[in-house]
């Protein structure tokens, strides 16, 4: 008769082969592993999304322009900025909130959404996560669109330190994966959270810098340059700033990657107890 296995995880009691990190690193590497199929089916999802329609998914990159425009031009009335300095700021912060919100508010519905493939679809957990990232990435490229107009036509001035973009953009498609890892787990036991989760992202869209700048506020000096110190208790600041200040040329500040990197370790560190305990349970919960 053999003993049942001893998992170092629960303190040496006899545990489920199911719950335990080997597995969740397991279901990590076997939902890329299948890659083709995510890859397949995040691009279905932009195509069936803008079916029949003339310019397909470039419809969201004309959203996001005008929404830019509009918010920049009217902010930069009210808080008397230069347009110039401004719009640019405005743009890019909102092509990559887009980025962070859709992996918080998509990632929290991720496992619900794909009920029927759960069910039906022998696959890893993971790949319904890395579809939506993914797709993500995709709509991100369209809107990338956007940047390359407001390059021409405002001309900021980049540095060297534009090459730091590429590991910050790597950095953030990280912590989707474990926000969405996360969420999706945890919103498919509490149905609440989705819906808490949309009103706290609307909340932290303006107590974001997108629509204003910090360097504003500290220049009207008193209580509003204090005011301007509470968005470090932000951590979405610190993700946004790292990716947008080399792409507008602004200097940016060690302490944001410092921030990013301790909030991405303890990130996944409680993704993977999570994906530990309850992944075995959510094609039962959804």
């Amino acid at each position: 008769m053999v003993a049942p296995a001893i998992d170092s995880d629960t303190g040496g009691e006899p545990a489920s082969d199911s719950q335990t990190y080997r597995r969740a690193v397991r279901d990590l590497r076997d939902g890329y592993a299948q890659r083709e199929l995510w890859l397949s089916l995040g691009w279905q999802d932009i195509k069936q999304r803008y079916r029949r329609s003339v310019i397909g998914p470039f419809w969201i990159t004309i959203a996001t322009g005008v929404q830019a425009v509009a918010m920049g031009l009217l902010y930069s009335v009210l808080l008397d900025i230069d347009l110039r300095s401004f719009l640019p700021h405005v743009t890019v912060g909102l092509i990559i909130w887009n980025l962070i919100s859709a992996s918080i508010l998509e990632g929290a519905d991720v496992f619900i959404a794909n009920e029927g493939l759960i069910k039906q679809l022998p696959s890893a957990l993971s790949v319904h996560v890395y579809r939506l990232v993914w797709r993500q990435v995709l709509l991100l490229a369209h809107n990338l669109l956007i940047y390359l107009i407001m390059l021409a036509v405002f001309r900021p001035e980049l540095h060297w330190t534009i090459i730091t973009a590429v590991p910050a953009f790597f950095l953030i498609v990280v912590n989707m994966v474990w926000v969405a890892l996360l969420f999706g787990i945890v919103a498919t036991r509490y149905r609440d959270l989705a819906p808490i989760l949309g009103s706290l992202v609307t909340l932290l869209f303006f107590m974001t810098p997108i629509v204003w700048t910090t360097a504003n506020l500290q220049t009207m000096g008193g209580e509003a340059a204090q005011r301007a110190r509470l968005v470090e208790i932000n951590p979405l600041f610190h993700y946004l700033d790292i990716l947008r200040a080399p792409l507008i040329g602004e200097d940016q500040q060690a302490y944001h990657w410092y921030i990013v990197l301790g909030c991405t370790a303890a990130g996944i560190a409680l993704t993977m107890v999570a994906m530990r305990t309850f992944r075995a349970r959510v094609p039962y919960w959804v």
